[in-house]
C-alpha cells in the first residue's frame, strides 16, 4: 500500500489485523488525518519514501488496533500499576541513548527493546522474552549493525532499547514524523496545537501491557520528545525520577541537524541541511525552554529530578549513574553494577564509528544558537564546547 490517505491505512491496517477496527477512545485519527495531508503537502517523497510513509502509518495504526484489542481481551493488563518510572530527558547528543543502554543493563530495569514495540502484541512475557520469535522477525528488517548509515548516530538493533518518541506514534502525536520525513503543517500541530494528555494516556496503557507478563522492578524509559508534554507526563506519572541532560546546544543542533538530513535523504530527493537546521533549532529551542518552564511552574512532591551534565558524563560514566542511583534512592545489586560496568567498558566513544559533522555545513552559526539558547545556557552554566 502506498496510497497516502488515512482511508487507506485504517482499510489495510484492518486486513492485517485479522479485521480489527476499535482504536479505542483515546484520540488517533485526527493526528493521523494532519500526517497523511502532511505528506502529501508538504514532504515531496520519492516512490521509497512514499512506501516508506505508508509502512511507518501502518506499523502505528496495527499496533493502535492491536493494543485496544488485547487491552479488552486480557484482563490482566489493566491492573497494571507503573509505580516510580526512570524518565531519561534531553536533547541529542548530551548521552541520553548510551545513558539509556547502560541503565537498561541492570536486571532491576525494565526499558522498552525495539523488538516488543514494533510487535507489541501478544504482550510479551518473561520466560519466552530472549527467545521470541518476535526478535528474529524485527532484526530481519535491519541491517548488520556494520552496515548501517547511522549506526555512529544511534545503532539500530531488535534487542537494543527503543524509545518513547516511537511510541508515541500509536498516539499519532509524535515529533518522530518531523524527523523522518518533511512533514512541517504536522509538526506545527504538534507543536502548538495537539493535546498531549492524550499521548500520555495512551502511553501508560502501552507501559501497563509491556510489563503484563513481564515486570520488573521499574521502567527506564527515553526521549527527548518528552520535553514537549511534560506536564502531562507528571500528571501521568506523578512520582516519576527524571534525568535530564544539559550540554553546549551548539552540538545538539548540529547533531539533529545531521540525522535528520540522513533519515529524510532515504525518502526525498528534495532535502536542504540548511533548512532542516533553520527549521528544527528554533522547535528544539522552544520545546527545551518549555521543559525547564514546567519544572519551574510548581512543586511535584513526589517526583524527583536529576541534572546531569554531558561534561560529567563522559569524564566517568558509571559515577554519574551511582548518582543518579542515590539521586533516586534506587538500590544498586553487585550483579547489575558488574553489567552496567561491562557494558561501558564494551562501548567506549567511537565503538561504532565516529559521527562527523560541521555547523557550517548545516548554515548554523554557533554565537548564534548560543545566543538564541542564552537564558538556558545561564540557567545551567553550560561551557561552550
Amino acid at each position: 500500500m502506498t496510497e497516502l490517505t488515512s482511508e487507506a491505512v485504517l482499510a489495510e491496517a484492518a486486513v492485517r489485523t485479522g479485521g480489527l477496527t476499535d482504536l479505542g477512545p483515546i484520540p488517533f485519527t485526527d493526528g493521523l488525518d494532519r500526517f497523511m495531508d502532511s505528506l502529501n503537502t508538504d514532504a515531496r517523497l520519492n516512490p521509497t519514501g512514499e512506501f516508506i510513509a505508508s509502512e511507518r502509518a501502518l506499523l502505528h495504526t496495527v499496533n493502535r488496533l492491536n493494543y485496544v484489542n488485547d487491552r479488552k481481551n486480557i484482563p490482566a493488563i489493566s491492573e497494571q500499576k507503573i509505580v516510580k518510572p526512570v524518565f531519561i530527558i534531553g536533547m541529542p547528543r548530551t548521552g541520553t541513548t548510551i545513558l539509556h543502554d547502560i541503565l537498561a543493563q541492570d536486571p532491576a530495569n525494565r526499558a522498552p527493546l525495539t523488538w516488543e514495540t514494533m510487535f507489541p502484541s501478544p504482550p510479551p512475557a518473561a520466560d519466552s522474552f530472549v527467545t521470541d520469535p518476535r526478535i528474529a522477525a524485527c532484526a530481519a528488517m535491519f541491517p548488520p549493525i556494520e552496515e548501517q548509515q547511522l549506526r555512529a548516530i544511534h545503532p539500530l538493533g531488535a534487542e537494543l532499547s527503543q524509545e518513547c518518541v516511537t511510541m508515541m506514534g500509536e498516539a499519532m502525536c509524535t515529533p518522530l514524523f518531523h524527523n523522518q520525513f518533511y512533514v512541517k503543517t504536522y509538526q506545527d500541530w504538534v507543536d502548538t496545537e495537539a493535546d498531549w494528555s492524550h499521548v500520555y494516556d495512551f502511553h501508560l496503557q502501552q507501559l501497563q501491557h509491556l510489563q503484563a507478563f513481564n515486570e520488573r522492578d521499574r521502567w527506564v524509559l527515553k526521549t527527548g520528545a518528552h520535553l514537549w508534554g511534560l506536564e502531562h507526563l507528571l500528571a501521568t506519572y506523578p512520582d516519576a525520577r527524571i534525568v535530564f541532560t544539559h550540554r553546549d546546544p551548539v552540538k545538539s543542533m548540529t547533531s539533529y541537524a545531521s540525522l535528520t538530513s540522513i533519515v529524510r535523504g532515504v525518502g526525498s530527493d528534495h532535502v536542504d541541511p540548511v533548512q532542516v537546521a533553520a527549521d528544527w533549532t528554533p522547535r528544539l529551542r522552544n520545546v527545551l525552554m518549555h521543559g525547564v518552564e514546567v519544572r519551574a511552574a510548581q512543586d511535584y512532591p513526589n517526583a524527583i529530578f536529576y541534572d546531569m551534565m554531558f561534561r560529567d558524563f563522559v569524564t566517568d560514566q558509571f559515577g554519574v549513574v551511582e548518582q543518579i542511583y542515590s539521586a533516586f534512592d534506587l538500590p544498586m545489586s553487585d550483579v547489575g553494577a558488574q553489567r552496567m560496568q561491562a557494558f561501558i567498558d564494551a562501548n567506549p566513544p567511537g565503538v561504532h564509528g565516529v559521527h562527523n559533522y560541521s555547523p557550517e555545513e548545516y548554515g548554523i552559526d554557533p554565537d548564534d544558537v548560543r545566543a538564541e539558547f542564552r537564558e538556558y545556557i545561564d540557567h545551567f552554566d553550560l561551557p561552550p564546547e
